[in-house]
Parts: structure tokens; C-alpha cells; sequence
């Protein structure tokens, strides 16, 4: 029978000892580890009272977790491709920027950047083999000009003006007359393509 007086089993003898060693006077180096790690990166404190050596080691520790979480994902994530991969970018940026300023969970915050970077690796991947799902998240090309006839129709639906159209014929075509293009396109992350006669 332990001291306080109250029956207990073999196994929660045991486990009462432990508990006995770690929360008594003796810290261990755990806790010990933890609770510096609090100190240090401000845990547990308003957002405005952060120091500014606080926020500093924050905002690296997520600009390095991006990094790894970034390359984890795919390259094209940071070439803005087209808007399924600039909504990763954008979401993700706004969800560990909280960490950094204090408004969120630290730790649960960077978390939720890894999933949402290994979301939008899998509907990568799905894209890949189902053109369905790709055409779905990613949308398809459209044509505007065939055979040197502008297509007002799709023009407008994506946006697209006149002038838009000859400043990108000059810019990436590096033409200055419709009538030598055979085929122009709005390609899914928005540039035009130009394909000449």
C-alpha cells in the first residue's frame, strides 16, 4: 500500500513513481528542452507582446520550413504555372504568415502548410493520370484566333481584348500581323500562344 494511504495495482505503482520523478523537483532535460523552446519562440504569448528577436526566429524557422515544404511539392508550384498552383502559394503564404506573427499555433500552423502542400501534390499526381481531374483543377486552353480570325466570342470569356492580343502577338510571337497566325491560344496559366502559317 503506497504512502498516501490509497490501494493500488502494480501497474499504477509504477506509473505514479514516474510521475513522481517528473513532475517533482527534478525537471528533466525534456522539459526542461520545452520550455526554453517556449521562451525562445514566444509560445503561449500575445501576439503583441512578441519581441522582435522572437519573430525574427520564427520567420526563419518558416522561411526554412517553406523551403523544405516547397520542395517537397513540385517546381512548377513556384512558376505559377496556372491557378491551381498559384491558390498553393497564395494559401500557403497566408497560413504560415500566422505563425510568424503569433496569430495562430506555432507548430499546428506550419502542420497545416505540410498538408496543404501534400494536398495539391496529390491532385498533381491525380492530374497526371486522369485528364478529366486535370482539365477540372486546371482548366483547358482555349482558342481565340484561327486561321488569322479572332474568335470575339472566347476573346471575351477569357478577357482577352484586341490590343491584349497584339501586344502579346508582338511580345511573344513576335508578329505584328493576325493574318500570319494559324492558331492562337489562352494556354491554361493564362499566357497566349501564338502558332505562325
Amino acid at each position: 500500500m503506497p504512502r498516501d494511504g490509497f490501494p493500488c495495482k502494480r501497474g499504477f505503482a509504477n506509473r505514479y513513481a514516474r510521475d513522481r520523478a517528473s513532475h517533482g523537483d527534478t525537471i528533466l532535460p525534456m522539459n526542461a528542452f520545452w520550455n526554453s523552446l517556449e521562451t525562445f519562440l514566444g509560445l503561449g504569448v500575445e501576439p503583441k507582446d512578441l519581441t522582435f528577436v522572437q519573430i525574427s526566429i520564427r520567420g526563419i524557422i518558416v522561411f526554412l520550413a517553406t523551403l523544405i515544404m516547397v520542395r517537397l511539392g513540385h517546381k512548377r508550384s513556384l512558376a505559377h504555372k496556372t491557378p491551381f498552383d498559384a491558390v498553393l502559394l497564395v494559401i500557403l503564404a497566408s497560413v504560415l504568415s500566422r505563425a510568424i506573427n503569433g496569430s495562430a499555433a506555432f507548430f499546428a500552423t506550419l502542420g497545416g502548410g505540410v498538408v496543404l502542400v501534400l494536398l495539391h501534390r496529390l491532385f498533381a499526381h491525380l492530374a497526371y493520370y486522369s485528364h478529366g481531374f486535370g482539365i477540372l483543377v486546371k482548366g483547358k486552353p482555349d482558342v481565340i484566333v484561327r486561321d488569322g480570325q479572332c474568335d470575339f466570342g472566347m476573346m471575351r470569356r477569357n478577357h482577352v481584348s484586341i490590343h491584349d492580343l497584339q501586344e502579346d502577338m508582338r511580345l511573344n510571337g513576335h508578329i505584328d500581323d493576325l493574318s500570319k497566325v494559324r492558331l492562337a491560344r489562352v494556354e491554361r496559366s493564362g499566357d497566349i500562344s501564338f502558332i505562325k502559317k
